[in-house]
């Protein structure tokens, strides 16, 4: 072979090693309240075109578990430790409590930044405001375009009883998208990322989406897509869906415009199970948003893109929410430097399809004794363990189930009400049974049962012993939950009746 054919053969082969280097651009999406029920590739009912086709063309993960809340979860996504461990585990963070993930933890995005990413976000935040140092575009993010809240109205930006605003261009209150159904706000944002990216450094972008959180609002071709469904709460909900369904087809076409759709990994998760109150649906599993079981915890979730080299199936294997920081991070090319987070690396036994290295992990963890989420429960192997209430939602519950709003109402009027001056704290009650909850211990081999009818507590009593013990061993790390009462330094009429931070 002469000189020239030697250095041009060098030149390509190095071609080949930097392109085979080169860090994947990462799409992490968050989709608010979607249920097990919710989404097509598990329930045909459901119109969701582009998610079933990514599903499909890459992993499923079937045993991949959240918290039971969104603050909780996405504070799990962004710092890799359980939230018992950073006083978030109690409910959420509401807008007038004087609170946010801790400043000590390091932010996914930052790790992000680290290794050489543009990172950015749009969509729902809810990791807490009062604080700018608390906000997205401190935490790592180079642009944030979206809400701090819990919730808000998907055309008017508004939240809480006197429609305070809430919507930012990264620290700036925006109001010009005010009308526009949000789907199509954030999907114009993501186009403009897209678009602007240079493409010779990698994107990270993290998309929580607002949908398919209450409040039921859809464009009407959405609602009419679904003339089949009788339950007028179902029926919007799964517009809805199918609305989220539009920007996820919408994104992927964005990237191969930009030529960047084959160099994407997607990650794709919801941040708790379906809100049964409002459209939501979980079945066959049992319980929803708010509880340990089940339904509340097991997410819809899958990973496609570059670097799987197992594709078109289900991952058996459990993963929690706290493994995706470091398990995008390895993805990216990187390790977390610090060994004390919860997370555990996944993306070896996700991209090859071999054995989890997670054999248990913690539902939750919480002494607060008030209604709402579920207080304690562990997963080891087979078997899941229920310690104290599991959560307001206690039964199995079909798509066109007509649920007692007013019930519902109850307990979060009362949770509420409780952290208000003065309020008082309340007794843990589910739907199914009003006047309190057992505080038996609930045991389950969710291999055999995995909708959690057989309670097998009273037949394994040494398994309940020594779960419990396991569970204390968790403890020595507890930190009480971070949940004070309402400040009133928060009030949007001081800031021009927006939500806004600098009052903490």
């Amino acid at each position: 072979m002469g000189k020239k054919a030697v250095d041009v053969a060098v030149i390509l082969a190095s071609i080949v090693t930097v392109t085979l280097c080169k860090p994947p651009n990462i799409v992490f999406i968050v989709v608010d309240d979607l249920g097990w029920n919710d989404i097509g590739f598990n329930n045909p009912d459901i119109i969701s075109p582009n998610v079933d086709r990514l599903a499909r063309e890459g992993i499923i993960l079937d045993h991949a578990y959240v918290q039971p809340l969104c603050s909780p979860s996405r504070s799990s996504f962004m710092t890799g430790y359980y939230p018992y461990r950073t006083g978030l585990q109690h409910l959420v963070i509401l807008p007038q409590q004087p609170v946010c993930a801790p400043l000590t933890k390091s932010f996914l995005p930052q790790e992000m930044k680290n290794l050489g990413y543009a990172t950015h976000m749009v969509g729902k935040w809810h990791l807490g405001f009062c604080n700018w140092n608390c906000t997205p575009t401190f935490r790592g993010f180079d642009s944030f375009l979206g809400y701090y809240n819990a919730q808000e109205d998907y055309y008017i930006r508004t939240f809480g009883k006197f429609y305070y605003y809430d919507f930012r261009d990264n620290q700036t209150l925006s109001v010009k998208q005010n009308g526009t159904y949000s789907t199509y706000v954030f999907q114009e944002r993501v186009r403009n990322i897209i678009n602007a990216h240079d493409t010779s450094k990698p994107l990270f972008l993290y998309l929580p989406l607002q949908s398919v959180h209450e409040p039921l609002e859809v464009p009407k071709h959405y609602y009419n897509m679904y003339p089949n469904i009788q339950n007028e709460d179902r029926r919007i909900f799964s517009g809805m869906v199918t609305a989220m369904d539009d920007v996820i087809g919408n994104l992927t076409s964005f990237l191969t415009q930009r030529d960047m759709y084959n160099d994407t990994l997607f990650v794709f998760t919801a941040d708790n199970g379906g809100w049964i109150q409002f459209g939501g649906n979980n079945y066959p599993l049992r319980g929803g948003k708010f509880t340990i079981w089940e339904g509340g915890t097991r997410a819809v979730s899958f990973v496609t893109g570059p670097g799987l080299k197992v594709t078109g199936t289900r991952f058996e294997g459990l993963m929690h929410a706290v493994d995706w920081m470091p398990t995008i991070v390895a993805a990216a090319g990187g390790e977390i430097k610090d060994k004390d987070i919860d997370g555990i690396n996944m993306w070896d036994a996700i991209s090859t399809g071999s054995a989890s290295p997670r054999s248990e992990f913690i539902y939750n963890l919480d002494d607060m004794f008030l209604p709402g989420e579920g207080h304690a429960g562990i997963r080891q192997g087979d078997y899941k363990l229920i310690v104290g209430f599991p959560g307001l939602y206690s039964g199995w519950y079909l798509p066109n189930q007509t649920q007692d709003r007013v019930a519902g109402q109850k307990v979060l009027d009362a949770i509420n009400a409780s952290y208000q001056p003065g309020g008082r704290p309340v007794q843990p009650f589910t739907l199914e049974n009003p006047q309190g909850w057992d505080d038996e211990p609930h045991l389950y081999n969710l291999k055999d049962d995995p909708t959690e009818h057989n309670n097998l507590a009273d037949q394994m009593p040494d398994l309940v012993v020594k779960l419990k013990q396991r569970m204390a061993e968790y403890k020595l790390k507890y930190v009480p939950p971070n949940y004070p009462k309402h400040d009133p330094n928060s009030n949007p009429t001081k800031y021009g009746g927006a939500w806004t931070p600098g009052w903490c």
